[in-house]
Protein backbone atom coordinates (compact mmCIF):
# COMPACT_ATOMS: atom_id res chain seq x y z
CA UNK A 1 0.00 0.00 0.00
CA UNK A 2 1.02 3.61 -0.57
CA UNK A 3 1.59 6.18 2.17
CA UNK A 4 -1.87 7.73 1.86
CA UNK A 5 -3.82 4.48 2.20
CA UNK A 6 -1.53 3.41 5.06
CA UNK A 7 -2.10 6.71 6.85
CA UNK A 8 -5.88 6.66 6.41
CA UNK A 9 -6.41 2.97 7.20
CA UNK A 10 -6.81 3.35 11.03
CA UNK A 11 -9.48 6.02 10.58
CA UNK A 12 -11.22 3.97 7.86
CA UNK A 13 -11.28 1.00 10.24
CA UNK A 14 -12.85 3.20 12.92
CA UNK A 15 -15.55 4.32 10.46
CA UNK A 16 -16.19 0.71 9.42
CA UNK A 17 -16.73 -0.32 13.04
CA UNK A 18 -19.20 2.56 13.48
CA UNK A 19 -21.16 1.32 10.46
CA UNK A 20 -21.29 -2.18 11.92
CA UNK A 21 -22.67 -0.69 15.15
CA UNK A 22 -25.21 1.35 13.20
CA UNK A 23 -26.44 -1.85 11.57
CA UNK A 24 -27.00 -3.43 15.00
CA UNK A 25 -28.66 -0.43 16.68
CA UNK A 26 -31.00 0.82 13.96
CA UNK A 27 -34.24 0.79 15.97
CA UNK A 28 -32.82 2.67 18.93
CA UNK A 29 -31.02 5.17 16.71
CA UNK A 30 -34.12 5.87 14.64
CA UNK A 31 -36.31 6.74 17.61
CA UNK A 32 -33.55 8.89 19.11
CA UNK A 33 -33.34 10.82 15.84
CA UNK A 34 -37.12 11.24 15.75
CA UNK A 35 -37.12 12.76 19.23
CA UNK A 36 -34.09 14.93 18.49
CA UNK A 37 -35.41 16.50 15.30
CA UNK A 38 -38.83 17.17 16.84
CA UNK A 39 -37.23 18.87 19.83
CA UNK A 40 -34.90 20.90 17.63
CA UNK A 41 -37.66 22.13 15.29
CA UNK A 42 -40.48 22.70 17.79
CA UNK A 43 -40.18 26.50 17.57
CA UNK A 44 -40.06 26.69 13.78
CA UNK A 45 -43.10 27.82 11.81
CA UNK A 46 -43.78 24.24 10.74
CA UNK A 47 -43.25 23.00 14.30
CA UNK A 48 -45.74 25.47 15.74
CA UNK A 49 -48.26 24.85 12.96
CA UNK A 50 -48.13 21.12 13.69
CA UNK A 51 -47.94 21.26 17.49
CA UNK A 52 -44.52 19.68 17.87
CA UNK A 53 -44.67 20.48 21.58
CA UNK A 54 -47.43 17.87 21.91
CA UNK A 55 -45.54 15.07 20.13
CA UNK A 56 -44.30 12.49 22.63
CA UNK A 57 -44.76 9.14 20.89
CA UNK A 58 -44.56 7.82 17.35
CA UNK A 59 -48.36 7.68 17.34
CA UNK A 60 -48.41 11.42 18.15
CA UNK A 61 -45.84 11.98 15.39
CA UNK A 62 -48.09 10.35 12.78
CA UNK A 63 -51.15 12.24 14.01
CA UNK A 64 -49.48 15.64 13.80
CA UNK A 65 -47.28 15.38 10.70
CA UNK A 66 -49.04 14.70 7.39
CA UNK A 67 -47.52 12.91 4.40
CA UNK A 68 -46.82 15.15 1.44
CA UNK A 69 -44.47 15.68 -1.48
CA UNK A 70 -42.74 18.93 -2.40
CA UNK A 71 -45.87 20.38 -3.98
CA UNK A 72 -47.95 19.50 -0.95
CA UNK A 73 -45.71 21.61 1.29
CA UNK A 74 -44.67 24.21 -1.25
CA UNK A 75 -45.87 27.10 0.90
CA UNK A 76 -43.20 26.29 3.50
CA UNK A 77 -40.46 25.56 0.95
CA UNK A 78 -41.21 28.83 -0.86
CA UNK A 79 -40.78 30.79 2.37
CA UNK A 80 -37.43 29.11 2.97
CA UNK A 81 -36.39 29.90 -0.62
CA UNK A 82 -37.49 33.51 -0.17
CA UNK A 83 -34.96 33.89 2.64
CA UNK A 84 -37.10 33.61 5.77
CA UNK A 85 -35.59 32.00 8.88
CA UNK A 86 -36.93 29.29 11.18
CA UNK A 87 -39.52 27.96 8.74
CA UNK A 88 -38.83 24.21 8.51
CA UNK A 89 -35.62 24.09 10.55
CA UNK A 90 -33.95 26.64 12.83
CA UNK A 91 -32.14 29.37 10.94
CA UNK A 92 -31.54 29.26 7.19
CA UNK A 93 -30.13 26.45 5.01
CA UNK A 94 -26.48 26.54 3.99
CA UNK A 95 -27.35 25.39 0.45
CA UNK A 96 -30.28 24.71 -1.82
CA UNK A 97 -30.02 21.57 -3.94
CA UNK A 98 -31.86 22.57 -7.09
CA UNK A 99 -33.70 19.77 -8.88
CA UNK A 100 -36.35 19.43 -11.55
CA UNK A 101 -39.53 17.74 -10.39
CA UNK A 102 -41.94 15.97 -12.73
CA UNK A 103 -44.98 17.71 -11.19
CA UNK A 104 -43.51 20.51 -9.07
CA UNK A 105 -41.26 22.25 -11.57
CA UNK A 106 -37.96 23.39 -10.05
CA UNK A 107 -37.51 22.27 -6.45
CA UNK A 108 -35.25 23.95 -3.91
CA UNK A 109 -34.28 21.29 -1.38
CA UNK A 110 -32.70 22.77 1.76
CA UNK A 111 -29.35 21.46 3.00
CA UNK A 112 -28.69 22.70 6.52
CA UNK A 113 -25.49 22.80 8.52
CA UNK A 114 -26.82 19.84 10.50
CA UNK A 115 -27.71 17.79 7.41
CA UNK A 116 -24.37 18.28 5.66
CA UNK A 117 -22.77 15.22 7.34
CA UNK A 118 -25.56 13.03 6.01
CA UNK A 119 -24.68 13.91 2.43
CA UNK A 120 -20.92 14.16 2.55
CA UNK A 121 -19.76 11.97 5.42
CA UNK A 122 -21.95 9.09 4.23
CA UNK A 123 -20.26 8.99 0.82
CA UNK A 124 -16.86 8.91 2.51
CA UNK A 125 -18.01 6.31 5.03
CA UNK A 126 -19.35 4.00 2.32
CA UNK A 127 -15.96 4.02 0.57
CA UNK A 128 -13.95 3.55 3.78
CA UNK A 129 -16.20 0.67 4.83
CA UNK A 130 -15.70 -0.98 1.43
CA UNK A 131 -11.94 -0.43 1.67
CA UNK A 132 -11.73 -2.15 5.06
CA UNK A 133 -14.11 -5.03 4.31
CA UNK A 134 -12.47 -5.78 0.96
CA UNK A 135 -8.96 -4.85 2.05
CA UNK A 136 -8.73 -2.39 -0.81
CA UNK A 137 -7.82 1.16 0.16
CA UNK A 138 -5.30 1.26 -2.67
CA UNK A 139 -7.65 3.46 -4.68
CA UNK A 140 -6.56 6.27 -2.32
CA UNK A 141 -3.00 6.03 -3.67
CA UNK A 142 -4.03 7.03 -7.18
CA UNK A 143 -6.54 9.34 -8.83
CA UNK A 144 -10.33 9.20 -8.43
CA UNK A 145 -13.08 10.68 -10.56
CA UNK A 146 -16.68 11.57 -9.74
CA UNK A 147 -18.61 12.23 -12.94
CA UNK A 148 -20.97 14.96 -11.82
CA UNK A 149 -22.76 18.12 -12.76
CA UNK A 150 -21.25 21.58 -12.80
CA UNK A 151 -20.13 23.00 -9.43
CA UNK A 152 -21.08 26.52 -10.48
CA UNK A 153 -23.52 27.84 -7.87
CA UNK A 154 -25.83 30.81 -7.93
CA UNK A 155 -27.37 32.57 -4.97
CA UNK A 156 -31.03 32.44 -4.04
CA UNK A 157 -31.72 35.19 -1.51
CA UNK A 158 -28.17 34.83 -0.25
CA UNK A 159 -28.14 31.00 -0.15
CA UNK A 160 -25.79 29.09 -2.46
CA UNK A 161 -27.85 27.06 -4.94
CA UNK A 162 -27.03 24.37 -7.48
CA UNK A 163 -27.10 20.67 -8.26
CA UNK A 164 -26.24 18.42 -5.35
CA UNK A 165 -23.39 16.85 -7.34
CA UNK A 166 -22.00 20.35 -7.82
CA UNK A 167 -22.41 21.33 -4.17
CA UNK A 168 -20.37 18.28 -3.22
CA UNK A 169 -17.30 19.93 -4.74
CA UNK A 170 -17.39 22.62 -2.06
CA UNK A 171 -17.30 20.09 0.77
CA UNK A 172 -14.57 17.75 -0.53
CA UNK A 173 -11.77 17.60 2.07
CA UNK A 174 -8.34 18.85 1.09
CA UNK A 175 -6.67 15.44 1.18
CA UNK A 176 -9.12 14.14 -1.44
CA UNK A 177 -9.05 17.22 -3.67
CA UNK A 178 -5.40 16.52 -4.47
CA UNK A 179 -6.31 13.15 -5.99
CA UNK A 180 -9.64 14.11 -7.56
CA UNK A 181 -10.11 14.74 -11.27
CA UNK A 182 -11.15 16.51 -13.45
CA UNK A 183 -9.94 20.05 -12.93
CA UNK A 184 -12.32 22.67 -11.62
CA UNK A 185 -12.40 24.40 -15.03
CA UNK A 186 -13.43 21.21 -16.82
CA UNK A 187 -16.00 20.35 -14.18
CA UNK A 188 -17.65 23.73 -14.75
CA UNK A 189 -18.36 23.00 -18.42
CA UNK A 190 -22.14 22.69 -18.84
CA UNK A 191 -22.21 20.97 -22.24
CA UNK A 192 -21.96 17.30 -21.30
CA UNK A 193 -20.45 16.01 -24.54
CA UNK A 194 -17.78 18.71 -24.54
CA UNK A 195 -17.17 18.06 -20.87
CA UNK A 196 -16.65 14.32 -21.40
CA UNK A 197 -14.16 14.99 -24.20
CA UNK A 198 -12.20 17.33 -21.92
CA UNK A 199 -12.28 14.78 -19.10
CA UNK A 200 -10.94 12.15 -21.48
CA UNK A 201 -7.97 14.36 -22.37
CA UNK A 202 -7.27 15.09 -18.70
CA UNK A 203 -7.49 11.49 -17.51
CA UNK A 204 -6.22 9.25 -20.31
CA UNK A 205 -2.62 9.31 -19.09
CA UNK A 206 -3.10 9.21 -15.30
CA UNK A 207 -3.27 6.46 -12.67
CA UNK A 208 -7.06 6.35 -12.28
CA UNK A 209 -8.20 3.87 -9.61
CA UNK A 210 -11.81 4.74 -8.72
CA UNK A 211 -14.62 5.91 -10.99
CA UNK A 212 -18.00 7.06 -9.72
CA UNK A 213 -21.08 7.99 -11.70
CA UNK A 214 -24.40 6.91 -13.17
CA UNK A 215 -23.81 3.85 -15.41
CA UNK A 216 -25.02 5.20 -18.79
CA UNK A 217 -22.84 8.30 -18.51
CA UNK A 218 -19.87 6.26 -17.29
CA UNK A 219 -20.34 4.08 -20.37
CA UNK A 220 -20.11 7.19 -22.56
CA UNK A 221 -16.86 8.13 -20.78
CA UNK A 222 -15.45 4.61 -21.32
CA UNK A 223 -16.29 4.64 -25.01
CA UNK A 224 -14.65 7.99 -25.63
CA UNK A 225 -11.58 6.99 -23.62
CA UNK A 226 -11.09 3.91 -25.76
CA UNK A 227 -11.67 5.85 -28.98
CA UNK A 228 -9.14 8.49 -27.96
CA UNK A 229 -6.42 6.06 -26.87
CA UNK A 230 -6.90 3.10 -29.23
CA UNK A 231 -6.86 0.84 -26.17
CA UNK A 232 -8.97 -2.30 -26.22
CA UNK A 233 -10.15 -2.11 -22.60
CA UNK A 234 -10.38 0.40 -19.76
CA UNK A 235 -8.37 -1.95 -17.57
CA UNK A 236 -5.64 -1.87 -20.20
CA UNK A 237 -5.62 1.91 -19.92
CA UNK A 238 -5.93 2.05 -16.10
CA UNK A 239 -4.29 -1.12 -14.75
CA UNK A 240 -4.93 -0.12 -11.11
CA UNK A 241 -8.61 0.70 -11.64
CA UNK A 242 -10.31 -1.44 -8.98
CA UNK A 243 -13.65 -0.02 -7.83
CA UNK A 244 -16.72 1.45 -9.53
CA UNK A 245 -19.15 3.46 -7.38
CA UNK A 246 -22.65 4.04 -8.71
CA UNK A 247 -26.13 5.05 -7.70
CA UNK A 248 -29.40 6.29 -9.11
CA UNK A 249 -30.18 3.30 -11.34
CA UNK A 250 -30.02 -0.47 -11.21
CA UNK A 251 -26.58 -1.52 -12.44
CA UNK A 252 -27.59 -4.93 -13.78
CA UNK A 253 -29.01 -3.87 -17.18
CA UNK A 254 -25.69 -2.11 -17.89
CA UNK A 255 -23.32 -4.62 -16.31
CA UNK A 256 -22.47 -6.75 -19.35
CA UNK A 257 -21.75 -3.77 -21.58
CA UNK A 258 -19.66 -1.95 -18.98
CA UNK A 259 -17.67 -5.03 -18.03
CA UNK A 260 -16.89 -5.71 -21.67
CA UNK A 261 -15.55 -2.16 -21.98
CA UNK A 262 -13.53 -2.53 -18.77
CA UNK A 263 -12.25 -5.94 -19.83
CA UNK A 264 -13.20 -7.76 -16.64
CA UNK A 265 -15.46 -7.58 -13.61
CA UNK A 266 -14.19 -5.24 -10.89
CA UNK A 267 -15.57 -4.41 -7.47
CA UNK A 268 -18.59 -2.14 -7.35
CA UNK A 269 -20.23 -0.20 -4.53
CA UNK A 270 -23.90 0.73 -4.82
CA UNK A 271 -25.11 3.92 -3.16
CA UNK A 272 -28.51 5.57 -2.75
CA UNK A 273 -28.01 9.35 -2.61
CA UNK A 274 -30.74 11.90 -3.26
CA UNK A 275 -30.96 15.67 -3.02
CA UNK A 276 -33.14 15.14 0.05
CA UNK A 277 -30.64 12.87 1.81
CA UNK A 278 -28.21 9.98 1.54
CA UNK A 279 -30.54 7.04 2.13
CA UNK A 280 -28.46 3.85 2.02
CA UNK A 281 -25.26 2.24 0.75
CA UNK A 282 -23.86 -1.21 0.10
CA UNK A 283 -22.10 -2.65 3.13
CA UNK A 284 -21.28 -6.24 2.09
CA UNK A 285 -19.55 -7.33 -1.12
CA UNK A 286 -20.73 -8.87 -3.30
CA UNK A 287 -24.27 -8.64 -1.99
CA UNK A 288 -27.61 -7.40 -3.22
CA UNK A 289 -29.14 -4.65 -1.15
CA UNK A 290 -27.98 -1.54 0.71
CA UNK A 291 -27.81 -0.79 4.40
CA UNK A 292 -30.34 1.82 5.51
CA UNK A 293 -28.52 4.91 6.80
CA UNK A 294 -30.24 4.93 10.18
CA UNK A 295 -27.77 7.08 12.17
CA UNK A 296 -27.48 10.18 10.04
CA UNK A 297 -30.15 12.74 10.86
CA UNK A 298 -33.05 11.10 9.00
CA UNK A 299 -36.06 9.40 10.57
CA UNK A 300 -37.50 7.00 8.01
CA UNK A 301 -41.10 5.90 7.51
CA UNK A 302 -42.63 3.41 5.11
CA UNK A 303 -46.11 3.15 3.58
CA UNK A 304 -47.13 -0.05 1.75
CA UNK A 305 -47.50 0.71 -1.96
CA UNK A 306 -50.79 -1.19 -1.97
CA UNK A 307 -52.22 1.38 0.50
CA UNK A 308 -50.52 4.55 -0.69
CA UNK A 309 -52.93 7.42 -1.29
CA UNK A 310 -55.56 6.16 1.13
CA UNK A 311 -56.39 8.31 4.14
CA UNK A 312 -56.11 5.28 6.42
CA UNK A 313 -52.88 3.97 4.87
CA UNK A 314 -50.57 2.25 7.34
CA UNK A 315 -47.42 4.18 8.21
CA UNK A 316 -44.50 2.27 9.68
CA UNK A 317 -41.16 2.98 11.33
CA UNK A 318 -38.31 0.51 10.86
CA UNK A 319 -39.62 -1.49 13.83
CA UNK A 320 -42.61 -2.62 11.80
CA UNK A 321 -41.40 -3.21 8.25
CA UNK A 322 -41.33 -6.68 6.70
CA UNK A 323 -39.25 -8.24 3.97
CA UNK A 324 -40.79 -8.74 0.55
CA UNK A 325 -43.25 -5.81 0.79
CA UNK A 326 -43.10 -2.79 -1.53
CA UNK A 327 -43.03 0.46 0.45
CA UNK A 328 -43.15 4.13 -0.44
CA UNK A 329 -40.21 5.79 1.32
CA UNK A 330 -40.97 8.76 3.60
CA UNK A 331 -38.28 10.88 5.28
CA UNK A 332 -38.15 13.36 8.15
CA UNK A 333 -34.81 15.05 8.62
CA UNK A 334 -32.58 17.70 10.12
CA UNK A 335 -32.79 19.49 6.77
CA UNK A 336 -36.39 20.38 7.68
CA UNK A 337 -38.19 17.73 5.63
CA UNK A 338 -41.31 16.44 7.37
CA UNK A 339 -43.46 13.51 6.23
CA UNK A 340 -41.72 13.97 2.88
CA UNK A 341 -42.56 11.52 0.11
CA UNK A 342 -39.30 11.04 -1.76
CA UNK A 343 -41.17 9.36 -4.62
CA UNK A 344 -39.17 6.13 -4.44
CA UNK A 345 -40.41 2.64 -3.68
CA UNK A 346 -38.23 0.17 -1.80
CA UNK A 347 -38.30 -3.42 -0.61
CA UNK A 348 -36.41 -4.86 2.35
CA UNK A 349 -34.27 -7.92 1.79
CA UNK A 350 -33.58 -8.26 5.52
CA UNK A 351 -34.52 -6.51 8.75
CA UNK A 352 -31.49 -7.60 10.76
CA UNK A 353 -29.76 -5.56 9.55
CA UNK A 354 -32.05 -3.31 7.49
CA UNK A 355 -31.00 -3.85 3.89
CA UNK A 356 -33.17 -2.72 1.01
CA UNK A 357 -33.32 -2.35 -2.74
CA UNK A 358 -34.94 0.45 -4.73
CA UNK A 359 -37.80 -0.97 -6.76
CA UNK A 360 -38.90 2.11 -8.69
CA UNK A 361 -40.73 5.41 -8.51
CA UNK A 362 -44.26 5.70 -7.18
CA UNK A 363 -45.10 7.88 -10.21
CA UNK A 364 -43.22 5.71 -12.70
CA UNK A 365 -45.29 2.64 -13.43
CA UNK A 366 -47.56 1.19 -16.06
CA UNK A 367 -51.12 0.60 -15.06
CA UNK A 368 -53.01 1.46 -18.22
CA UNK A 369 -54.99 -1.78 -17.77
CA UNK A 370 -54.76 -2.23 -13.98
CA UNK A 371 -51.49 -4.21 -14.07
CA UNK A 372 -49.36 -1.75 -12.00
CA UNK A 373 -46.03 -2.90 -13.40
CA UNK A 374 -43.12 -1.33 -11.49
CA UNK A 375 -39.48 -0.66 -12.32
CA UNK A 376 -38.03 -3.58 -10.39
CA UNK A 377 -40.23 -6.03 -12.33
CA UNK A 378 -39.16 -4.84 -15.78
CA UNK A 379 -35.50 -4.75 -14.76
CA UNK A 380 -35.67 -8.25 -13.33
CA UNK A 381 -37.48 -9.60 -16.39
CA UNK A 382 -34.91 -8.04 -18.71
CA UNK A 383 -31.98 -9.32 -16.66
CA UNK A 384 -33.38 -12.87 -16.68
CA UNK A 385 -33.91 -12.66 -20.44
CA UNK A 386 -30.40 -11.40 -21.10
CA UNK A 387 -29.07 -14.37 -19.13
CA UNK A 388 -30.52 -16.61 -21.85
CA UNK A 389 -29.49 -14.56 -24.89
CA UNK A 390 -26.11 -13.17 -26.01
CA UNK A 391 -27.40 -9.58 -25.90
CA UNK A 392 -26.25 -6.34 -24.29
CA UNK A 393 -28.43 -3.41 -23.29
CA UNK A 394 -27.40 0.23 -23.50
CA UNK A 395 -30.70 1.71 -22.28
CA UNK A 396 -34.43 1.00 -22.32
CA UNK A 397 -37.87 2.26 -21.34
CA UNK A 398 -41.37 0.80 -21.48
CA UNK A 399 -44.70 2.39 -22.42
CA UNK A 400 -48.24 1.11 -23.03
CA UNK A 401 -49.73 1.05 -26.51
CA UNK A 402 -53.40 1.45 -25.71
CA UNK A 403 -54.74 2.11 -29.23
CA UNK A 404 -52.71 0.14 -31.75
CA UNK A 405 -53.59 0.35 -35.42
CA UNK A 406 -54.62 -3.29 -35.29
CA UNK A 407 -54.93 -6.07 -32.75
CA UNK A 408 -54.91 -5.98 -28.97
CA UNK A 409 -53.11 -3.38 -26.86
CA UNK A 410 -49.62 -4.20 -25.59
CA UNK A 411 -46.58 -3.00 -23.68
CA UNK A 412 -43.90 -1.61 -25.98
CA UNK A 413 -40.25 -1.94 -24.92
CA UNK A 414 -37.91 0.59 -26.53
CA UNK A 415 -34.44 -0.92 -26.28
CA UNK A 416 -31.11 0.38 -27.48
CA UNK A 417 -28.89 -2.67 -27.76
CA UNK A 418 -25.13 -2.72 -27.43
CA UNK A 419 -25.33 -6.17 -28.94
CA UNK A 420 -28.64 -7.12 -30.50
CA UNK A 421 -29.96 -10.68 -30.04
CA UNK A 422 -29.85 -12.81 -33.16
CA UNK A 423 -33.59 -13.36 -33.07
CA UNK A 424 -35.65 -10.42 -31.77
CA UNK A 425 -38.86 -12.46 -31.87
CA UNK A 426 -37.46 -15.16 -29.59
CA UNK A 427 -35.99 -12.50 -27.32
CA UNK A 428 -39.38 -10.75 -27.11
CA UNK A 429 -41.19 -14.01 -26.36
CA UNK A 430 -38.81 -14.83 -23.53
CA UNK A 431 -39.07 -11.31 -22.16
CA UNK A 432 -42.85 -11.65 -22.12
CA UNK A 433 -42.60 -14.99 -20.29
CA UNK A 434 -40.39 -13.34 -17.72
CA UNK A 435 -42.87 -10.47 -17.26
CA UNK A 436 -45.68 -12.98 -16.71
CA UNK A 437 -43.60 -14.47 -13.90
CA UNK A 438 -42.88 -11.06 -12.40
CA UNK A 439 -46.41 -9.65 -12.32
CA UNK A 440 -49.55 -11.75 -11.80
CA UNK A 441 -51.86 -8.96 -12.98
CA UNK A 442 -49.95 -8.76 -16.23
CA UNK A 443 -50.26 -12.54 -16.53
CA UNK A 444 -54.06 -12.32 -16.08
CA UNK A 445 -54.30 -9.68 -18.81
CA UNK A 446 -52.28 -11.83 -21.22
CA UNK A 447 -54.27 -14.99 -20.44
CA UNK A 448 -57.55 -13.09 -20.65
CA UNK A 449 -56.68 -11.65 -24.07
CA UNK A 450 -56.86 -8.10 -22.75
CA UNK A 451 -53.24 -7.58 -23.77
CA UNK A 452 -51.16 -9.30 -26.38
CA UNK A 453 -47.53 -10.19 -25.64
CA UNK A 454 -45.13 -7.30 -25.41
CA UNK A 455 -43.38 -5.81 -28.42
CA UNK A 456 -39.67 -4.95 -28.50
CA UNK A 457 -38.77 -1.93 -30.63
CA UNK A 458 -35.00 -1.73 -31.24
CA UNK A 459 -33.56 1.78 -31.43
CA UNK A 460 -30.56 3.16 -33.28
CA UNK A 461 -27.29 3.66 -31.43
CA UNK A 462 -27.20 6.78 -29.19
CA UNK A 463 -30.96 7.33 -29.41
CA UNK A 464 -31.34 7.71 -25.66
CA UNK A 465 -28.45 10.13 -25.49
CA UNK A 466 -30.07 12.21 -28.22
CA UNK A 467 -33.37 12.10 -26.37
CA UNK A 468 -31.79 13.24 -23.09
CA UNK A 469 -29.98 16.00 -24.96
CA UNK A 470 -33.26 17.31 -26.39
CA UNK A 471 -34.56 17.50 -22.83
CA UNK A 472 -31.46 19.29 -21.55
CA UNK A 473 -30.65 16.33 -19.31
CA UNK A 474 -27.60 14.80 -20.93
CA UNK A 475 -25.09 13.59 -18.36
CA UNK A 476 -24.63 14.43 -14.70
CA UNK A 477 -27.12 12.77 -12.38
CA UNK A 478 -29.97 12.59 -14.90
CA UNK A 479 -31.69 9.27 -15.56
CA UNK A 480 -34.07 7.91 -18.19
CA UNK A 481 -37.42 6.88 -16.65
CA UNK A 482 -37.88 3.13 -16.91
CA UNK A 483 -41.67 3.31 -17.12
CA UNK A 484 -44.36 5.70 -18.22
CA UNK A 485 -48.13 5.46 -18.16
CA UNK A 486 -48.40 7.46 -21.37
CA UNK A 487 -46.70 7.70 -24.79
CA UNK A 488 -44.81 11.00 -24.37
CA UNK A 489 -41.32 9.47 -24.12
CA UNK A 490 -42.26 6.77 -26.61
CA UNK A 491 -43.25 9.35 -29.22
CA UNK A 492 -39.93 11.16 -28.85
CA UNK A 493 -37.95 7.93 -29.16
CA UNK A 494 -39.90 6.85 -32.24
CA UNK A 495 -39.09 10.12 -33.98
CA UNK A 496 -35.40 9.95 -33.01
CA UNK A 497 -34.34 6.39 -33.35
CA UNK A 498 -36.84 3.76 -34.40
CA UNK A 499 -35.27 1.30 -36.78
CA UNK A 500 -36.98 0.79 -40.10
Amino acid sequence: MGWKSTLIRPYAAYISRKIDRMARNAKEDQHSIRQMIIQKARDTVFGRDHSFDRIKTYSDFKNHIPIHDYEGSRAYFDRVRDGESDILWPGKPKYFAKTSGTTSGTKYIPITQESLPNHFNTARNALFHYGIKQNNLRFLDGKVIFLSGSPILEKTNGILTGRLSGIVNYEVPGWLKKTQVPTWETNCVEDWEKKVDLIVQETKDIDLRLISGIPPWVQMYYERLLAATNKKTIKGLFPHYSVFVYGGVNFEPYRAQLEELVGQRIDSVETYPASEGFIAFQDTYPHEGMLLNTRSGIFFEFIPVSEFGREDAARFSVDEVETGVEYVLIINSNAGLWGYNLGDTVRFLSTNPYRLIVTGRIKHFISAFGEHVIGKEVEEALRNTIDKFPAQIVEFTVAPQVNPEEGLPYHEWFIEFGREPENIEEFSNELDRQMVQQNSYYEDLIIGNILRPLVVTPLRQNTFREYMKTKGKLGGQNKVPRLANDRDIAASLESLGKKS
